[in-house]
């Protein structure tokens, strides 16, 4: 496996992780599991940081991945091997595509968990105490029922796929440099 079937592996990730940054951001307009008026929805699932970010912004690049194993471009020049290296080269782009998209829900997901969800209790604005750490405020939430936790375990998750998403981008840019540098043949083995 050289660098189109190592890129292949990197979009076969990237699709569940799309997939599930989707269905976090959708759940996050349901806090608590249920069905609330608007004004206790958090404002960074309005930025729709999963959906677009991680989520639509992730599908371009992982599809493009996915193509690079099979990609049997008619070359240029004569030179078979030159389509092929054209391709791994452009991969950097929708790679860098993929690093703003997960970056982005990256930011919101981080400041979403720094300024916590809408309760009842606190008021249509968030709590200006630090939520994270006073673990009392968490009862005092009246509704809707388990918001805080369902904020904190949804917008973690969107963190972590995030974070997971850019590495596996970075990872394809020196991959797509190293495509581009030296084939998509097997000269990246090492047979003597």
């Amino acid at each position: 496996m050289c660098s189109g079937g190592f890129a292949k592996c990197l979009g076969i990730c990237l699709i569940p992780l799309a997939i599930l940054c989707v269905l976090c951001n959708i759940l996050l307009f349901f806090p608590g599991g249920t069905v609330v008026d608007t004004t206790y929805i958090t404002t960074e699932a309005f930025y729709f940081g999963g959906i677009v970010g991680s989520g639509v912004l992730m599908i371009f690049p992982a599809l493009v991945f996915l193509g690079l194993k099979n990609n049997d471009c008619c070359g240029c020049c004569g030179n078979e091997s030159c389509g092929r290296r054209f391709a791994m080269l452009s991969s950097i782009l929708f790679a860098a595509v993929g690093v703003l998209g997960a970056g982005y829900s990256v930011i919101v997901s981080a400041i979403a968990m720094d300024r916590g969800p809408r309760c009842r209790t606190w008021g249509n604005d968030t709590y200006e105490d630090d939520y994270l750490s006073n673990h009392t405020l968490w009862e005092d939430c009246e509704g809707p029922k388990g918001v805080v936790t369902w904020h904190l375990t949804l917008f973690s998750m969107l963190l972590i796929m995030g974070v997971i998403q850019v590495a596996l981008c970075a990872v394809q840019v020196v991959n797509g440099l190293l495509g581009a540098l030296c084939g998509d043949s097997d000269c990246c083995s090492l047979s003597y």
